[in-house]
């Protein structure tokens, strides 16, 4: 297990690395850890209602997740209240980790959230679900639950 400076240092090289907008990226199982260790942290999951009905979302420490869209469903309509509700379950100051399907919308929603004064915006790298694999299933080759992380189904 590494220490919460380790963590946040690792994500902090990742921002470095690749010039990211951002305080940073971790990995799912960085993500898991650091959760943990970091009560204060909250994982926002900025996919759809839809996606979480369908197939299902991460397990963390009470009062850590929190559903914030991206996009709303359908129509994959931009969420125009994103900042004003992220600002609903976390402070500006409060580290953010920002999950989505396959870690495309999550690095969009960490970009605006720095934008918009949160300092600790970080990345979920990979998503929950992960990149598909060459039978274009998800969750068989990265992601959340492919990390054997917690997860309730659908």
């Amino acid at each position: 297990m590494s220490t919460l400076e380790q963590l946040y240092a690792q994500a902090e090289k990742r921002r470095a690395e690749n010039q990211l907008p951002y305080a940073g990226a971790v990995s799912p199982a960085e993500a898991f850890e650091l959760l943990q260790l970091d009560t204060r942290a909250k994982l926002v999951d900025v996919r759809t209602r839809a996606e979480l009905d369908w197939v299902g979302r991460p397990v963390v420490g009470d009062g850590q997740y929190a559903h914030v869209e991206w996009t709303r469903y359908p129509g994959g309509v931009p969420n125009a209240e994103f900042i004003a509700q992220l600002k609903s379950v976390a402070d500006p100051d409060t580290p953010v980790l920002f999950l989505c399907r396959s870690a495309a919308r999550s690095k969009l929603a960490a970009i605006e959230a720095a934008k918009a004064g949160f300092t600790h915006a970080y990345d979920l790298l990979e998503g929950f679900e992960g990149d598909k694999n060459s039978e274009g299933h998800r969750k068989t080759i990265t992601g959340w639950c492919f990390r054997g992380l917690p997860w309730l189904g659908a």
